[in-house]
């Protein structure tokens, strides 16, 4: 039998475990730390003596989903004697009160191989891990388009399972750019505090007509902003002021070619992008082209406000007709009574107008109709109710005569009566 050189036979497998430049580490079958290498030691911020003998769940307690997987994957390896990877798991490594205490919360990927005792039976299980936060941060929607690769973890002396994983999530990173790059949302991302543009969609390409963008500053591309606040805005957001939304904002934008603004109208979001340490890198840029909406609503608008002025335009006339109908006859009151109703009707016709001509609701008549009396004498109670047009017009004429009538015979003709108001929802 040929013997191996002097120097292999001498190697100490005990210094060659240590040595390994990827976390290693060794349970029994009660789970109990058993060994581990510097490597697990640095990323478990805990060192060997307080880790030997400790039990793994106690050490690194876990009760979630997390904790339920590697109880699984662990349990598989002892009762079935194979190797069993997990992908990606998220879990927590206590932060040494040294560094201010709390929790990490970091990405692995991990290997459990068994080892036999001389039975053939599974002593031990071997777990050999690796840090793979920055691959699962490129699958973030904020970042994984546009981040480099240079960031990613190596992972070293990994089996053909974790390759395959990292692989995979190569793949994952090309299908979330082909995502974002088809969007019909206007997507972009700027980095550094300069907001230099480092990727757009083909959306947004579109809406600023093509014109050049990566590699330029937001400074550069649209100078106009700079006057309607937007710089502001996301220097605040790149300094740590958090996320900016805004629904239906208003912006003046140059076309290319032209000197003359246009308006448009996006909602849209700037979300800040962090580093795996928390600083801030860039920002993300997300929005929904609403112009046309908006000039629909304004049109819509500008018609029914002078539908709202012939209204009111017809309902003086008859008025005014009402009045000289009634001139020089000795039913004054009817004419004033005639006259109230026209106006208890213009006035539910303002209401409807401000609303569109949409719903109104039933206490915005009430209060309306009521407004006249001491607000001390009144009380309106019931739930929201939404009218109709039709349904608020023929109510507004209803509550203008009880309210009359209440006035002239009931409870608030005199000085002390109250009218209360309840009603129901079906």
């Amino acid at each position: 039998m040929a013997k191996h050189p002097p120097l292999l036979n001498a190697v100490d497998f005990e210094y060659l475990f240590r040595a390994l430049p990827s976390p290693h580490m060794v349970v029994d079958r009660g789970l109990t730390f058993v060994a581990v290498n510097a490597a697990y030691e640095r990323v478990t911020k805990r060192s060997r003596a307080e880790l030997i003998g400790g039990k793994l769940f106690e050490l690194f307690p876990n009760d979630g989903q997390s904790g339920d997987l590697l109880r699984e994957s662990l349990a598989r390896v002892l009762r079935t004697g194979e190797s069993d990877t997990i992908a990606y798991i998220p879990y927590e490594i206590p932060r040494p009160e040294s560094e201010g205490g709390g929790f990490d919360l970091r990405y692995w990927t991990a290997i459990h191989t068994p080892l036999m005792d001389a039975e053939g039976e599974v002593a031990y299980v071997l777990q050999n891990t690796a840090d793979v936060t920055d691959i699962v941060a490129l699958q973030a929607a904020a970042t994984l388009p546009f981040r480099p690769r240079s960031g990613a973890v190596e992972l070293l002396q990994r089996a053909q399972e974790a390759e395959v994983a990292y692989r995979a999530s190569l793949s994952d990173s090309a299908d979330f750019q082909r995502m974002f790059q088809s969007s019909p949302s206007l997507i972009a991302v700027m980095r550094g505090p300069d907001h230099i543009f480092t990727f757009a969609n083909e959306a947004y390409q579109r809406y600023v007509g093509d014109r050049p963008l990566i590699g330029l500053s937001i400074r550069d591309v649209f100078p106009e902003i700079g006057e309607q606040g937007f710089f502001d805005i996301l220097q605040g957001v790149f300094g740590g002021g958090g996320p900016h939304l805004a629904e239906g904002q208003r912006i003046l934008l140059r076309q290319m070619g032209q000197e003359r603004l246009q308006e448009v109208f996006l909602d849209f979001s700037f979300h800040p992008i962090h580093d795996m340490t928390g600083a801030v890198t860039g920002i993300f840029f997300q929005g929904m082209d609403r112009t046309e909406h908006f000039r629909s609503l304004h049109r819509q608008r500008l018609m029914v406000d002078e539908l709202n002025h012939r209204v009111k335009n017809t309902l003086s006339t008859v008025q005014s007709i009402a009045r000289q109908s009634f001139r020089g006859t000795e039913t004054e009151a009817s004419r004033q009574a005639f006259e109230a109703r026209i106006i208890a009707l213009s006035r539910a016709h303002d209401v409807l107008s401000e609303r569109l001509w949409h719903t109104v609701a039933l206490s915005a008549l009430l209060n309306q109709e009521l407004a006249a009396f001491d607000t001390s004498r009144v009380r309106l109670a019931g739930p929201d109710v939404d009218l109709n047009p039709k349904a608020a017009i023929a109510l507004a004429m209803v509550f203008h005569e009880l309210a009359t009538n209440a006035a002239r015979f009931g409870a608030l003709s005199g000085e002390t009566g109250g009218l209360q108001v309840d009603w129901q929802g079906t």
